[in-house]
């Protein structure tokens, strides 16, 4: 793994990242994550993202509420669109998806977005790091576990 908490997401992260208008039909972008075997795309409205859609959002909120295959995606996205740094160490990323319940998160630098890192990805870093890497994350786990129980807080 070679230190969590100093590996950036930009060392990890997925660079091909599927965006589309916000007017595109559920169906459309389904085919779309479908075509390039992803599990979401960036919602952009005038070349600012401002949403994403997961396949859980798919799976969920289109059988929830019945929405027709002809539903534009805005209506299924979720926003504000939670994002990161690609200058930002996973640790960092990984803490936001666990605060946020999230799995995938968009990586934005200067408003652009530049790739995706995903919880997968993490779990395959913790995969392949050593021992001490991993003695640093518990200790680390504890620390802001306990953190939220302080008095002092």
């Amino acid at each position: 793994m070679g230190k969590a908490k100093t590996m950036t997401i930009a060392d990890v992260m997925t660079k091909s990242v599927i965006s589309v208008d916000a007017k595109v039909t559920v169906n459309e972008a389904g085919k779309m994550m479908e075509d390039a075997k992803v599990g979401a795309v960036i919602i952009m409205e005038n070349n600012t993202p401002v949403g994403i859609v997961t396949d859980r959002d798919f799976a969920v909120k289109i059988v929830a509420h019945a929405y027709q295959i002809t539903t534009p995606v805005k209506q299924i996205m979720s926003s504000p669109l939670i994002s990161i740094n690609s200058d930002e160490s996973v640790r960092t990323a990984a803490d936001l998806m666990h605060d946020r319940e999230i799995r995938k998160l968009p990586v934005i630098d200067n408003e652009n977005v530049v790739g995706m890192i995903t919880a997968t990805d993490v779990v395959n870093l913790l995969a392949v790091c050593v021992e001490e890497d991993m003695r640093d994350m518990y200790y680390h786990s504890v620390v802001k576990i306990f953190s939220n129980y302080s008095p002092y807080n």
